[in-house]
């Protein structure tokens, strides 16, 4: 299913004046033939135009409606997701963090990590960190 976005741009509100082109019929459909043509470059298909109310301030309180011309441009959006190439791994060297892993330091209760001592060694077994067990209000 193709999606589109879409651009709505005002209309040409008076012709442009070009060498060869004379009266204000042919001025203006030259502007806005130059209007399509630059839209149509940058890949945006011409869809309609509409003439839509716009309700605008006069004065310091009140409104009035106006009526303004516009264009509707439509492009398609490209859907598809870009196809990946899977990384190629170099076996003969394995990535560090496989050979080491990384485990982080348990917390005490300050939320700071606990450092372990020279004196301490992996066979003590497991260490017994100390808690305040002491009921805090929430």
């Amino acid at each position: 299913m193709t999606r589109y976005e879409y651009k709505v741009c005002p209309a040409p509100s008076k012709g442009r004046k070009t060498a060869g082109i004379k009266g204000p019929e042919a001025r203006f459909a030259h502007a806005l033939e130059l209007l399509m043509n630059d839209m149509g470059a940058e890949g945006w298909e011409y869809q309609r135009s509409d003439i839509l109310p716009s309700e605008e301030r006069q004065g310091l309180a009140s409104t009035h409606m106006v009526y303004r011309s516009v264009l509707v441009f439509r492009r398609a959006i490209d859907d598809t997701l870009p196809e990946t190439q899977p990384e190629t791994l170099n076996l003969s060297e394995p990535p560090s963090a496989l050979i080491e892993p990384h485990h982080p330091a348990p917390l005490n209760d300050a939320d700071t990590p606990v450092q372990d001592t020279p004196e301490s060694s992996a066979n003590e077994g497991p260490r017994k960190i100390e808690t305040d067990d002491t009921p805090r209000p929430v």
